[in-house]
């Protein structure tokens, strides 16, 4: 038992078993927990995309594909006044959300 504890102090007052071991340690053992923690993303990533059917058993209402293009949209937007516009703060957790806070200072 002696001869064990002579060793230990004589290991634990060297520089590469006080920093270099517990360094090591950590990068391997970080590299296998990253290496779990990295799996999951792949184990309960989403498989396969939503079909209309499914989306409407569960009351999702989608167009259908060509429904949406950028010259639907751009119709959409063109029709939008950006120009008169009021800045309206939206009310704050304390606040009574009942009346619209004024703009301004």
């Amino acid at each position: 038992m002696n001869s064990f504890q002579s060793k230990f102090q004589y290991y634990s007052k060297r520089k590469f078993f006080r920093f270099g071991v517990p360094f090591l340690l950590l990068m391997v053992g970080g590299s296998f927990g990253l290496k779990q923690f990295a799996q999951l993303r792949y184990t309960f990533s989403k498989k396969g995309t939503l079909t209309v059917e499914e989306a409407e058993k569960h009351g999702l209402l989608m167009k259908k594909p060509e429904e949406v293009t950028l010259e639907t949209e751009f119709e959409k937007v063109k029709n939008i006044d950006i120009d008169s516009w009021d800045n309206i703060r939206g009310p704050r957790p304390w606040e009574d959300d009942t009346m619209p806070a004024k703009a301004g200072h």
